[in-house]
């Protein structure tokens, strides 16, 4: 599977295993999350994708679980985790409202919660989950180059900026900011003309997209019935399912994204890297692009 450089050293695989529902599984026992991991590594994918949010505060916890129980397997994978989002659960239970919070303390506390609840010595790339309103950009910078200096974190990146928040950070940091990771998929395509793509296009930055079956409504039987129709049709020329195509489709955009797809089934993991064998030519993403769209393009 192809792999994508980011700064730092950081090498990622082009799809990217997303663990935010692993808590949700009827099995978080050790050797199933196992199972999935040795899945993904099957076909090439070695990244996974975590935040300390997920699961009420408890996701980084059930893979942690795993990499101790599994010496070695740490060696095999990349780990991208987030931070700054505070919600009224798990260790944050006190939290009255639901915040942000890109404080130097707060990312300090949050990065050593994850490599104690993980059990790992490093973060290979680590994001900024949502822009902050209250971000004091220096310090928030500040803090960030510090993560990296200590030898905790690799890479640092981050989650829903806009391209101004995207420079805000940037402005007061040393450290490179290795990726955007946002909400794309035929579901979700306004990033593609709203100067978010373009803006990491310019700067050679490869996004990474949460959500990329936009959430399922996709694969859904309420799925927009032209969209649904020519993934079906597109899907059965190149003997994979409809997943696949909506995949394939982010795949062929030359800003290089990737996608993170999360599923707890292992029967789906398997099928992941379908999407790297669909023909996807240029009048076909553009016969989806406007199906999506519910028009011709001008």
């Amino acid at each position: 599977m192809e792999r994508i450089s980011f700064p730092g050293g950081v090498e990622l695989s082009r799809i990217v295993y997303g663990m935010w529902r692993v808590g949700d599984d009827a099995d978080t026992s050790t050797s199933h999350v196992r199972a999935k991991i040795d899945t993904c590594l099957e076909q090439g994918i070695t990244s996974i994708d975590q935040a300390d949010i997920y699961g009420g505060y408890t996701a980084e916890a059930i893979l942690g679980d795993c990499l101790k129980e599994n010496k070695g397997l740490r060696d095999q994978i990349e780990i991208v985790t987030k931070c700054d989002i505070v919600a009224p659960a798990g260790r944050h239970a006190a939290a009255r409202v639901k915040h942000y919070d890109t404080s130097p303390a707060h990312i300090a506390a949050s990065i050593d919660h994850s490599l104690t609840d993980m059990g790992i010595d490093h973060i290979d790339m680590l994001l900024i989950h949502r822009p902050d309103p209250l971000m004091d950009h220096v310090a928030t910078g500040r803090a960030l180059d510090e993560a990296v200096t200590s030898g905790k974190v690799r890479a640092i990146g981050v989650s829903n900026f806009r391209p101004w928040d995207w420079s805000l950070l940037q402005s007061a940091m040393t450290t490179p900011l290795a990726t955007n990771q946002i909400e794309i998929s035929l579901s979700e395509h306004d990033p593609l003309t709203n100067g978010d793509i373009a803006f990491l296009q310019e700067k050679n930055i490869a996004p990474m997209a949460w959500s990329p079956l936009g959430g399922g409504a996709l694969m859904s039987d309420d799925a927009a019935p032209a969209v649904r129709a020519l993934m079906a049709r597109v899907a059965e020329s190149n003997g994979v399912d409809i997943a696949a195509v909506a995949v394939a489709w982010l795949l062929a955009h030359p800003v290089r994204i990737l996608p993170v797809m999360g599923t707890n089934n292992i029967a789906r993991i398997k099928t992941l890297s379908d999407a790297l064998n669909v023909d996807m030519d240029r009048q076909t993403w553009f016969e989806l692009y406007e199906a999506a769209l519910g028009r011709e393009v001008a």
